[in-house]
């Protein structure tokens, strides 16, 4: 059985950072891309980040690119999302996710294949 568990949500003044967690056990964690979601009320789920199962390819939404940063330690099983500049906007549950094999990494849900419960992350003005 596929376990997502996303941790390292919270309350944040804005221009603050966090750093999320997301562990992941039940399938081969280093040969599977993983994905960072977010969806506020009223807005769709948005892909955030993407990286490879090496590592070595990353990919970043419009709205994260130069101020999130996405890394994975195969060793621990452990994806990670490290946030800064945080503004009230970045307000969502941030979900973890595990990419079908067939992509090296991917912004969309549609290529999703286990999904985490959710951290809640809120960034106050």
């Amino acid at each position: 059985q596929v376990q997502v568990v996303e941790s390292g949500g919270g309350l944040v003044q804005a221009g603050g950072s966090l750093r999320l967690s997301c562990t992941v056990s039940g399938l081969t964690f280093a040969t599977t891309p993983m994905t960072w979601f977010r969806q506020s009320p009223g807005k769709e789920r948005e892909g955030v980040s993407c990286i490879s199962s090496s590592g070595r390819i990353t990919d970043y939404a419009d709205s994260a690119k130069g101020r999130f940063t996405i890394s994975r330690d195969n060793a621990k099983n452990t994806l990670y999302l490290q946030m800064n500049s945080l503004q009230p906007e970045d307000t969502a549950m941030y979900y973890c996710a595990a990419v079908s094999p067939g992509y090296a990494c991917s912004l969309s849900w549609r290529n999703i294949i286990h999904w985490g419960q959710g951290t809640q992350v809120t960034v106050s003005s």
